[in-house]
């Protein structure tokens, strides 16, 4: 299944949301069209329960995102209206992946900056190429983060190192990013986008409805007591355990089998 976007490539293969930033030539720097098409895209991603699994990366060699495009920006006119439209958008997206099901893996292929680093913020799992670079790049233009980059990153990294990142904008290596706790992984240029489809399967044949809960769990926890937290997790393994889903886990546990989890 593939629906057409401006700035945007989109397909669903087999149980797998491939999400391509398309805009290139311009390092596929996000703007208002882009962010608007990203809040459609996530809708489609949460509603479309034959979606399991969910890729985040940029099209060609350069770029992963490279943050704002703000050529776009200034030229809008009204500058502080304008980002106050593209953020409300980006941020509702942000949120509609952030609490979905599907885990989202962010593959970063290229610069991620600015927006392009917020993304690896809020991304289930983060991975990217040995070529790849994180650099903030907000305040180089005098602004602020945006895109829920300081509300995980430091979560992430820890606040003194957000703080070195946003004020000095220091570019990470992918070895450096991965040894900060940015990523899950890196991959060499030439396996990169095998092993992200490969973990993109793994995850698609996992326990869909176990994923959304962990990762509801997890955001709660992070405003949460612990007796809070504690309540909250009796009720969600129970609520687990009577699933489709967990049902097909024990027997296969006990069992000594593989389950095939249908995400139900």
């Amino acid at each position: 299944m593939n629906l057409q976007y401006e700035t945007i490539n989109f397909e669903v293969i087999e149980n797998i949301a491939v999400i391509r930033l398309n805009r290139p030539n311009s390092y596929n720097s996000l703007n208002a069209k882009m962010a608007k098409e990203l809040l459609e895209i996530s809708y489609e991603c949460d509603t479309n329960n034959k979606i399991r699994s969910i890729i985040l990366t940029g099209e060609g060699e350069k770029a992963f995102c490279a943050g704002g495009d703000l050529k776009s920006f200034y030229e809008a006119g009204n500058i502080g209206k304008h980002l106050k439209m593209v953020t409300h958008d980006l941020h509702g997206a942000i949120t509609k992946f952030s609490r979905m099901n599907a885990p989202l893996i962010v593959a970063v292929n290229g610069v991620a900056a600015g927006a392009g680093l917020s993304f690896v913020g809020f991304a289930d799992l983060a991975i990217a190429k040995s070529s790849a670079t994180f650099v903030s790049a907000y305040t180089k233009a005098g602004l602020t983060p945006d895109g829920s980059s300081s509300y995980y990153l430091p979560r992430i990294i820890g606040i003194r190192k957000y703080l070195e990142l946003v004020m000095t904008n220091k570019v990470l290596s992918s070895e450096e990013a991965l040894a900060w706790g940015l990523l899950n992984k890196v991959y060499d240029d030439k396996n990169f986008w095998s092993e992200t489809l490969k973990l993109a399967d793994d995850l698609s044949k996992g326990p869909t409805l176990a994923y959304g809960k962990t990762k509801r769990l997890v955001h709660n926890s992070l405003n949460s007591t612990l007796e809070t937290q504690m309540e909250l997790e009796t009720k969600m393994i129970s609520e687990s355990a009577e699933t489709n889903d967990g049902q097909k886990g024990i027997q296969a546990f006990l069992k000594k089998e593989k389950p095939n989890f249908e995400g139900k």
